[in-house]
């Protein structure tokens, strides 16, 4: 036992050190990390699109000075953790060594790699899903009622990360009529685990109610713009994709929960994932929304492979750990960006990556970069940029000059460097930023960073004395490629009416 602890001890370092080794440096947050970021300066019980948890590591980056270092600290954290409580599921099994090493391979050879390393509500999502299963598989191994109320503790902080928390104790509770294992709803204690939930997570539910559900609201436009694009044939192909070095072992795990009779105990598990699965089919989630459900897999995946592999030749074992070394090394540059955009793109020529899908954004076309990996670039030259344009006004332009951005990331990112280029609060109506936006103001001047390549075309120009593009992004691997910062200067009452009216239709789409 001890020397298992070892183990997992040297594996979770690993786990922990690897990501921030890989990463090349030349890339900067997430767009989605800037919005998160920004949260974080905004602390409530709920935003627009999330509820609140990630908003408290947000704060506590802010209060450790916003460095890359501390902003990834707090997902590579979750990853471990739940690198950990997957080990100690094993562990509850009677695993040894080679099942703990199995089962530590997808956090490096898998999107887990990528997942815990991006500052979003995914990485402490993932980890309670997994401290909900651990918690509940505690409960039927031992039927001690402090699990039920650790069960109940994770239900109520997961439901605090995402809201998709939700499909997994659903998933889990129906896999549990399915099965024997249906009499713990006769345990009053669950009930009483259930109100601890409910305690935790209440006040998120009273700021949807009191802000009128926007989270509905963005559940709509997500599905309108990226959703509902999504088939279930792609959804179930990117199942196998997302860990395709280690697929084997999590299908491992649910033949072992679903089909042999040693683990007849654990079939909840095996109903949960085919749930989980089926909702989110039938709801056009994205194939990462279902990243919760494997850790749990995995280890029973290793568990059941470390006992077929006894007593048969070593052979064995040296397959299930050559496998995934093979197949994963190739997936690491698709995980995370360890090259510069223009050495990465001419590997992923080389590789035929876009064979895979990998390079496929939400316009569904072919890019050399990820998406995910486009959205790391070009962030402070335009924030540079924009600092420029906002320096050549004088001092009475300055002071009467409103900054404001098309969507969140932008943004997000031109405030999280304001600071270092001396930059006044920017704003945006897109996103939480709407909440954050003053009301009833009087626009003189405008600075403006928009996608839109027509800007200067639409009638509203005309309402200023003077509109100019001051410069753009340049960076062509960033997704804000070409993104304008323009000048606006000398506004009429008439585009002040105009900007009013557009910010309450804004804010009347969640009332």
């Amino acid at each position: 036992m001890k020397k298992n602890s070892r183990l997992i001890f040297i594996l979770a370092i690993i786990k922990f050190v690897t990501p921030y080794l890989l990463q090349n440096s030349f890339y900067e947050p997430h767009r989605d990390e800037f919005l998160y970021l920004a949260e974080g300066h905004h602390l409530a019980w709920g935003f627009n699109e999330v509820p609140p948890l990630l908003s408290v590591f947000a704060w506590l980056t802010h209060l450790l000075g916003d460095g890359i270092f501390w902003i990834k600290l707090w997902p590579n954290l979750f990853g471990t953790f739940t690198f950990i409580l997957t080990a100690k599921i094993i562990r509850s099994l009677g695993g040894k060594s080679l099942a703990i090493f199995l089962a530590f391979l997808p956090f490096i050879f898998g999107a887990y790699l990528r997942v815990f390393f991006l500052f979003q509500p995914n990485a402490p999502e993932v980890f309670f899903w997994t401290a909900i299963a651990y918690s509940l598989l505690r409960y039927i191994q031992t039927e001690k009622n402090k699990y039920l109320y650790i069960f109940g503790i994770c239900i109520g902080l997961g439901m605090l990360s995402k809201y998709s928390v939700a499909f997994f104790v659903v998933s889990l509770l129906i896999g549990l009529l399915l099965t024997p294992q249906r009499k713990i709803f006769l345990n009053k204690h669950l009930y009483y685990a259930g109100g601890v939930a409910l305690l935790i997570f209440l006040p998120t539910i009273l700021w949807e109610y009191n802000h009128h559900f926007p989270i509905i609201v963005h559940m709509n436009e997500l599905n309108e713009t990226q959703l509902k694009y999504i088939s279930p044939g792609g959804f179930l192909k990117g199942q196998l994709l997302m860990n395709i070095a280690c697929a084997f072992i999590w299908l491992a795990g649910l033949f072992f929960t679903g089909f042999s009779y040693k683990g007849r105990k654990y079939r909840a598990f095996a109903w949960s994932y085919i749930l989980v699965i089926g909702l989110l089919i039938i709801f056009h989630g994205k194939d990462y929304y279902s990243l919760g459900v494997y850790p749990v897999l995995f280890a029973f995946g290793a568990y059941h492979l470390e006992k077929f592999s006894e007593g048969r030749s070593p052979v064995w074992r040296l397959i299930f750990i050559i496998i995934p070394f093979l197949l994963g090394i190739v997936t690491v540059p698709i995980l995370l960006p360890i090259l510069r955009p223009a050495p990465l793109a001419n590997l992923y020529v080389k590789m035929h990556v876009a064979k895979t899908g990998s390079l496929k954004w939400e316009d569904l076309k072919d890019h050399p970069l990820p998406q995910d990996f486009a959205d790391m670039l070009g962030w402070e030259e335009m924030t540079e940029k924009m600092a420029k344009a906002y320096d050549n006004l004088d001092s009475n332009d300055k002071a009467h000059t409103f900054l404001f951005c098309d969507n969140y990331g932008q943004a997000g990112a031109a405030n999280y460097y304001r600071y270092k280029y001396n930059l006044p609060e920017v704003h945006s109506d897109n996103g939480s930023f709407l909440y954050w936006m003053p009301r009833n103001i009087h626009i003189d001047n405008i600075i403006l960073i928009t996608d839109d390549k027509e800007e200067m075309g639409h009638p509203f120009v005309k309402m200023f004395k003077s509109a100019v593009v001051a410069d753009s992004v340049t960076n062509a691997y960033a997704r804000e490629y070409g993104a304008l910062i323009i000048v606006f200067k000398g506004a009429n009452e008439e585009f002040n009416k105009m900007f009013k009216q557009k910010i309450d239709a804004d804010y009347n789409k969640f009332r």
